[in-house]
């Protein structure tokens, strides 16, 4: 069919196939090598070179290294070679490259002559885009986390105005009327009445202190800082938490230990928002040296396949954060009616 085409276009394909920056290679029966261009010569190792030109039969497995599937990030199954007929159009591909480790690829890959079973493999370097990519998550999770900063700084300026700062106003103005009060009964009832109120505001400042860092997590550990905090939980909100454990008092790296609180108490305060529960759920186990968290309602649950989330986000994009400090995984199952797991496992 070439020796019909007009010789300034096989003069173009020459062309695109010698100086392409895309890594060009053509197969035929029994997936041997028939040729390939410079671009991808320059991206073989020698010896996985050598072997291709000599004909070896699945040759480029030599360098290849999977490609992603819609179930998982890098596999071999269900090879583009194996399985001609699946749509391999376009597609991620990871390939150990001569003197720059495993890069990845945009891959295409086509029969393009049925009779022959000749088929074509195009390979596009895709580590630019990915940084790239990586980049604006990067520039993105900032902006998530100081719009988050900011919106907590809110919070603690709002209740340090509202609450302490008015009980504290209400204080300094008994005081000073005490100082007009004749009667002793009158000074006895004020006393009591600042007593009352600083009470409250001892209480307000006890509960700040806990959600900003409790120091039953320090002294004493994850274990007890639940049991404190599930207290709490339950008289400030009347939610009861069933809670199991079985790590008998173990300490863990300080780090894994606030993850894990953290974690928990994102997970409890969406309970509290969106559930609709008047009790909840939380397993903490240590399996296999990995330290595992459930936290699990039989609530209204959400559909995961819905985007627009109730609320900002920032909740399920911190606990996941937070997961990755420590190299653990975090998860959620929930579908409508059906309540909701929150499960993390981070290794030790």
């Amino acid at each position: 069919m070439i020796n019909h085409m007009p010789s300034q276009l096989i003069d173009c394909l020459l062309g695109m196939y010698e100086y392409s920056s895309e890594a060009i290679f053509f197969f035929g029966k029994d997936n041997k090598l028939l040729n390939l261009n410079p671009a991808a010569k320059e991206i073989l190792e020698a010896g996985v070179l050598e072997e291709m030109l000599q004909g070896r039969e699945k040759s480029i497995c030599l360098s290849c290294k999977g490609y992603t599937s819609t179930e998982e990030l890098v596999t071999c199954q269900s090879c583009y070679f194996l399985n001609p007929r699946q749509d391999f159009s376009s597609f991620q591909i990871y390939l150990e490259t001569k003197g720059k480790g495993v890069l990845p690829y945009v891959a295409s890959f086509h029969t393009i002559d049925q009779a022959e079973d000749t088929k074509v493999l195009i390979l596009r370097n895709l580590t630019k885009q990915l940084e790239t990519q990586e980049l604006l998550f990067h520039n993105t999770t900032i902006k998530h986390i100081i719009k988050a900063q900011e919106d907590e700084r809110k919070r603690i300026s709002r209740e340090l105005h509202d609450g302490v700062a008015q009980e504290i106003l209400s204080s300094l103005v008994d005081i000073r009327v005490m100082k007009y009060l004749q009667d002793p009964a009158d000074v006895s009832q004020k006393m009591k009445h600042i007593e009352t109120s600083l009470t409250r505001l001892l209480d307000e400042i006890r509960n700040m202190s806990v959600e900003l860092r409790p120091s039953s997590l320090d002294d004493l550990g994850i274990e007890a800082a639940f049991r404190s905090h599930f207290k709490w939980i339950e008289k400030n909100y009347g939610l009861i938490v069933h809670y199991s454990h079985k790590i008998q008092g173990k300490r863990f790296n300080n780090e894994i230990e606030t993850v894990v609180y953290r974690v928990c108490q994102e997970a409890i305060l969406n309970v509290l928002k969106y559930a609709d529960v008047d009790e909840i759920f939380v397993h903490l186990y240590e399996t296999e040296n990995t330290l595992m968290l459930d936290i699990i309602d039989q609530g209204n649950g959400f559909d995961m396949s819905n985007r627009e989330t109730k609320g900002t986000g920032l909740g399920l994009f911190g606990m996941k954060e937070r997961a990755e400090l420590v190299k653990g995984t975090f998860s959620i199952t929930s579908s409508i009616g059906n309540g909701t797991k929150v499960h993390l496992e981070v290794p030790v």
